[in-house]
């Protein structure tokens, strides 16, 4: 069973969730603050379970006592690829671009749609279990590698990793599946609405951001400079594309 670590200060908040996350079929983890929810994916990485036993998904409150959302995820990040989903109020709009910033994967906005968000759950974790690789765990049964080559650009899609030059880079879940998209569509512009529902697999809804930044980390990862991409481009006005090379 897939387990889902929900982190809000509001008790009530985190009930209501974990009623519909259970009757999805998933098992809760609860905590209150980003302290304690920094201290619950801390015993796992120190006890070094198997993905399956891992907790798959974090949807966390940006505004918390002690400490936020965003502290909270920036610190994980320093040990941990597991999704994270921000639930923020309408007027944190710079706090939803800083968490994706600092590797959050995706914002539901207060009040949300329960069923909204039940559904990115499922999509995120989906995500993540199949691309279990990325995060240190092996792929048995895999009997021939799926290499997508563009230039000095190598995705081994059998394996889940991506190399530039020779050299590994590490992409969180959601960073590999836009660049697969992309390297696989090489030469074609998509735009943000496009991206948004291919990685997704959902209808796009104020995409733009989201896209951006990840689209600004990958080029990080992989660009000798990120400001003269030779992979990851964008198309003004219209979208971005990987260079075909």
């Amino acid at each position: 069973m897939n387990r889902i670590l929900v982190c809000d200060d509001d008790k009530d908040i985190v009930e209501a969730i974990s009623i519909y996350l259970e009757t999805a079929g998933y098992e809760v983890v609860k905590a209150y603050d980003g302290f304690e929810a920094l201290n619950i994916l801390t015993k796992e990485d120190e006890a070094d379970l198997k993905l399956d036993e891992r907790i798959h998904l974090v949807i966390i409150d940006i505004m918390m006592p002690n400490m936020d959302g965003i502290m909270a995820t920036r610190k994980i990040r320093q040990f941990s690829q597991v999704p994270v989903i921000f639930l923020t109020a309408k007027s944190e709009d710079a706090d939803k671009i800083l968490g994706l910033d600092i590797g959050a994967d995706d914002y539901v906005t207060k009040p949300f749609n329960p069923l909204e968000l039940v559904a990115r759950a499922k999509s995120q974790i989906r995500r993540y279990t199949q691309l279990g690789s990325i995060t240190g765990n092996e792929n048995p049964g895999v009997d021939e590698d799926r290499l997508i080559v563009n230039g000095g650009l190598v995705i081994n899609d059998s394996a889940k990793s991506v190399t530039v030059d020779g050299e590994e880079v590490k992409l969180t879940p959601i960073e590999y599946n836009i660049l697969l998209y992309l390297t696989e569509n090489r030469g074609r512009v998509f735009n943000t609405a496009q991206i948004y529902e291919a990685v997704w697999d959902e209808d796009a809804i104020a995409s733009d951001n989201i896209i951006a930044v990840h689209i600004r980390h990958i080029r990080e990862k992989i660009e000798i400079n990120p400001k003269e991409p030779r992979y990851l481009k964008v198309v003004w006005g219209q979208g971005y594309k990987v260079e075909k090379l």
